[in-house]
This record gives C-alpha cells, sequence and structure tokens, in this order.
C-alpha cells in the first residue's frame, strides 16, 4: 500500500471513484455535497494497493489550520489493513511540508475513536453534516 499525493486527472478520479463508493454509495452523501466548490483548492490524496485505489483524502488551509477533509476507504480495507492511519500519516507529514502544524477535522461520531488513536482531540459538540453526526477534532504536530 502506499499513498499519492494526486498529481494528474487519473488519480483526481481514483479519488473521487473512491469517495463516491464511500459518501455517496454507501452512506447516501448527495453528489452535490461531496463534490463541492472547494476541489480545486484542495490538495488531493489517493491510497493505492496493487495499483487499485482503495482510499483518498483532501487537505486544505484554511486560517493557518490544516483542514483534514474526506478521509475514506474503501470498506472491504477497512478492519486492522492501517488503510486510514497511512492516509492520515501522509496528510500529516503533507502539512509539515508546507509549515502547518494545527489540524483540524470534522469526524463522523462512528469514526471518533480512530481520530483519538492518532492523538485528534475533540473540541465540539455533535452536529450533523449531511445528514450525519460528526464532531470536530484538532491535533498539533
Amino acid at each position: 500500500m502506499h499513498v499519492q499525493l494526486v498529481e494528474n486527472e487519473q488519480q483526481l478520479e481514483d479519488a473521487y471513484s473512491v469517495r463516491k463508493t464511500v459518501f455517496v454509495e454507501e452512506q447516501l452523501v448527495p453528489i452535490e455535497e461531496e463534490i463541492d466548490e472547494f476541489e480545486a483548492e484542495a490538495a488531493h490524496f489517493v491510497l493505492y494497493e496493487n495499483n487499485q485505489a482503495i482510499g483518498a483524502g483532501r487537505f486544505r488551509i484554511i486560517d493557518g489550520f490544516g483542514k483534514v477533509e474526506r478521509i475514506c476507504v474503501l470498506p472491504t480495507h477497512r478492519i486492522a489493513k492501517g488503510s486510514g492511519r497511512k492516509i492520515m500519516n501522509f496528510i500529516e507529514g503533507y502539512a509539515l511540508s508546507k509549515g502547518i502544524t494545527s489540524l483540524k477535522l470534522n469526524a463522523q461520531t462512528h469514526a471518533e475513536g480512530f481520530y483519538s488513536k492518532l492523538g485528534y482531540q475533540t473540541v465540539s459538540d455533535i452536529f450533523l453534516d449531511a445528514g450525519i453526526p460528526h464532531v470536530t477534532m484538532i491535533k498539533k504536530i
């Protein structure tokens, strides 16, 4: 498995494909909410295994924070494979390379424990995003 910073159209399509599978098909997020107006300004990442896209994420810099977004892994690769951790570690390294040491994300509440294990701390009450319960979490790296 390896994470790739998106550098071409095919890699971007791979990222979108994983995101559509997880968020639109599995979690029923409307496509117009999933693929949004911030795509062009974001850095995108794809996790590949045997040349197949199995995970994705994106990153934006907002008010000095690194905003980690759209982290997802195909259902077949979620359990005990380290896929999500690999994506997050890569994005954190990318953030550091851009001089960003404070990260923020909005985690679905079922994933809060995953992010906590990576050092993120919950700083909000539960709120709905696309009809799904979330919390805001932060981390200094």
